[in-house]
C-alpha cells in the first residue's frame, strides 16, 4: 500500500508542476491580448478607409485595370493561410486550415489550380506532413507581426498576380486570404476573403447621391499607387487579427488546462488520502493482531 501512495504523490507533484506552466502561459497570453487588440484597433480604420478609396476608384471609373478586372478564363488562384507558429492554442490553427481546405475545394471545383501561401509553422508543418504543395511560406512572427513582414508577404502575392497565369507557373488570376477574425475575448472565427480582383465592398441605396470624383493624373495611375498599399494594409490587418485571436485562444486553452489540473489534483488527493487511510488501518490491524498473538503465547506458557 505504501508503494501506491508514493505513486499518487509523484503524480500530484507532476500535475502541480504542469499547472504552474499552464498558469504562467495563461497570464502571458492575457497580458499580450491587450497590446494585440490595440494594434488591431489602430490598423483597422486605415485598412477600411483604404479599401473604400480603392473601391471608389474601381467602381466609379471606366479604367480596366489588371488588378481589378477579373480574367475571362481564370486558371490559377493564390490562397494565403495564416496560422500560429506555436501550439497550445486549442483549435485556432486547425480551424484556419480547415477553412482553407474548404476554400481550396471550392476553387478546385471551379477548375482552378491553387497555389498555397502559408504563414505560421502550424500550417507549414501540416502541409509538409501531408506532402502538399507549398508555393511560399513565412514563420516566426505569427504572435507579433510587423508591417515589414506583411509587406514581404503582400509583395510576393502582388508579383504572382501581376505575372501571366497562362505562361508562368507562379502566376495567378485571383488572390484569397484565410485569417481568424478577432471579435471578442471569447469569439474568434476563421474568415475567407477575396482580395483581388477587387470586390466592391460598399453598396449604395437608392437615396444615396454618388459624389463626383476626379482622378489626377488619371484613374489608372491612382490605382497603381493605391492597390499595393491596399494589399499590404489588408494583409497586415489580417495578421494582427490572427495574432489577437491566437493569444485569446491560447489564454482560453491554458485556463482550461489549469482548471483540469486543479480537478486532477483534487482527485489524486482523495485517492492518496484513501490509500493513506487504508495503510493506517492495515498497520493498526497488524499491531492488534501482533498483540493478540503475544497475549495468547503468554497465556499458553503459563
Amino acid at each position: 500500500m505504501g508503494a501506491q501512495l508514493r505513486i499518487y504523490r509523484r503524480r500530484m507533484r507532476s500535475v502541480k508542476a504542469t499547472k504552474k506552466i499552464t498558469k504562467a502561459m495563461e497570464l502571458i497570453s492575457a497580458s499580450r491580448i491587450v497590446k494585440a487588440q490595440q494594434k488591431v484597433a489602430a490598423s483597422s480604420p486605415y485598412a477600411n478607409e483604404l479599401t473604400r478609396a480603392v473601391s471608389a476608384v474601381a467602381s466609379l471609373s471606366s479604367t480596366n485595370h489588371p488588378l481589378t478586372t477579373a480574367s475571362a478564363n481564370p486558371k490559377r488562384a493564390a490562397v494565403l493561410i495564416i496560422t500560429a507558429d506555436r501550439g497550445m492554442a486549442g483549435a485556432y490553427s486547425n480551424a484556419a486550415i480547415k477553412e482553407g481546405d474548404q476554400l481550396i475545394a471550392l476553387l478546385q471545383s471551379r477548375g482552378l489550380e491553387v497555389n498555397p501561401y502559408l504563414v505560421g509553422r502550424k500550417g507549414i508543418n501540416f502541409y509538409k506532413f501531408r506532402n502538399r504543395k507549398i508555393t511560399a511560406s513565412w514563420s516566426g512572427f505569427s504572435d507579433n507581426p510587423t508591417y515589414a513582414k506583411a509587406k514581404e508577404v503582400s509583395d510576393a502575392l502582388i508579383s504572382a498576380f501581376i505575372a501571366d497565369a497562362q505562361t508562368d507557373a507562379n502566376g495567378v488570376d485571383e488572390l484569397h486570404i484565410i485569417y481568424t477574425e478577432f471579435k471578442s475575448m471569447i469569439t474568434q472565427t476563421p474568415d475567407a476573403k477575396r482580395m483581388l480582383p477587387l470586390e466592391v465592398v460598399e453598396s449604395t441605396g437608392p437615396a444615396v447621391i454618388l459624389p463626383m470624383y476626379e482622378f489626377e493624373p488619371n484613374a489608372g495611375e491612382v490605382l497603381n499607387a493605391l492597390l499595393p498599399r491596399y494589399i499590404q494594409a489588408r494583409v497586415f490587418n489580417a495578421m494582427l487579427q490572427s495574432a489577437a485571436s491566437e493569444h485569446a485562444a491560447r489564454r482560453r486553452a491554458m485556463k482550461s488546462a489549469t482548471d483540469n489540473a486543479d480537478e486532477l489534483i483534487k482527485s489524486l488527493t482523495r485517492l492518496a488520502n484513501a490509500a493513506r487511510q487504508a495503510e493506517i488501518t492495515q498497520e493498526i490491524s497488524e499491531i492488534v493482531g501482533g498483540a493478540d498473538a503475544l497475549a495468547s503465547a503468554s497465556a499458553g506458557s503459563e
